[in-house]
């Protein structure tokens, strides 16, 4: 194989774990917007690494190929490093949905600890539990297809990083 070809197929492989974000994204909003899913805290929280790390990879392949190769690869590190903490995100929000451990007290828990004044807000404030997923294909919920959409963002990531390692290499 040629560093062309090896330049080549890691921006690929980057373009493909950007495409997989986008339309993740999109499919989010998609849900919020059009299909009524009202996200709860956690799926806010899940939603920051996309904030974040699909505009480090359009950076990334707009200037692949202007931009150092030493750049480029310390910009698809950073990529993988904020998809490997969306796909702990997703994982640690399913586990909180299946209650292998317990999730932020404001939007889980047995609600001990609530006053008269706060209850006077109820009707003002809709808490979304973080513990009840709404949706669930396949067994999996929201949550759970996060984490696994991440961890394909990463592997791609990561064919990437070889890709440059070996070009670099050479």
């Amino acid at each position: 194989m040629t560093s062309g070809t090896s330049v080549g197929n890691s921006a690929n492989h980057i373009n493909t774990a950007f495409m997989i974000g986008f339309f993740t994204i999109v499919g989010a909003w998609g849900f919020e917007l059009i299909g009524g899913f009202i996200p709860c805290e956690l799926c806010y929280a899940q939603r920051v690494p996309y904030y974040i790390g699909l505009p480090v990879l359009m950076v990334t392949i707009g200037f692949w190929q202007k931009m150092p190769s030493a750049l480029r690869l310390v910009l698809t590190l950073l990529a993988a490093a904020i998809f490997v903490w969306g796909m702990y995100l997703g994982a640690f929000h399913a586990g909180v949905e299946w209650k292998f451990w317990a999730g932020p007290s404001s939007c889980t828990g047995n609600g001990g600890g609530i006053s008269f004044s706060d209850m006077s807000a109820l009707n003002e404030v809709k808490i979304i539990p973080c513990d009840d997923p709404s949706f669930r294909f396949l067994g999996i919920s929201f949550a759970g297809y996060n984490a696994l959409i991440s961890a394909l963002m990463v592997l791609f990531l990561a064919l990437s990083i070889k890709g440059q390692l070996k070009t670099l290499k050479s």
